[in-house]
């Protein structure tokens, strides 16, 4: 199940750990100034790409992100076994990941997907195919499932800002 939120359907689980808030990573991405917070429509042609990425189908019409001098920043969530893990992603004007940042965690494992040497993996990557990244991201046993949720929407912010970018 894939999910796009807002900073407003972060639900706090049991076993939530969170490194840090939505509007931190938000503010903190865009040198501490506040960016254009706008909403994307889900045309079913980007509810396919989505799919694609993402391996499941997309239900609602429309997600937030925020957008400052060609960047964008968006709040996505996926699950990773059984519950969400909650990411911030900055996608540069080039269209390469500039940015992640595992904000809340619930798993009960692998959690070292929050970890700097990981998610520093993820910069400079683009989009491969539409579908993939074109960087390679190593894994870390006992998280492969968290590590294929982080890649998935890393993929899905890049075709977002893509898709962003491509509109008049």
């Amino acid at each position: 199940m894939i999910l796009l939120t807002s900073l407003a359907n972060t639900n706090a689980l049991a076993n939530e750990d969170v490194y840090q808030s939505p509007e931190v990573f938000i503010t903190e991405s865009f040198g501490n100034t506040q960016p254009t917070k706008k909403n994307l429509t889900l045309t079913p042609d980007v509810k396919e790409k989505i799919a694609k990425i993402m391996g499941s189908h997309y239900k609602l019409s429309n997600t937030t992100y925020w957008q400052q001098e060609g960047r964008t920043a968006w709040i996505l969530e996926e699950i990773g076994k059984f519950e969400p893990i909650t990411s911030g992603f900055v996608v540069g004007e080039n269209g390469k990941l500039e940015r992640v940042k595992v904000l809340i965690y619930r798993e009960s494992h692998g959690w070292e997907v929050k970890r700097k040497f990981f998610t520093r993996q993820f910069k400079g990557a683009g989009l491969k195919r539409g579908k993939k990244l074109d960087k390679r991201i190593d894994g870390i046993a006992g998280a492969t499932l968290s590590v294929g949720a982080l890649k998935r929407m890393g993929a899905l912010a890049v075709m977002l800002h893509e898709t962003v970018r491509a509109t008049p």
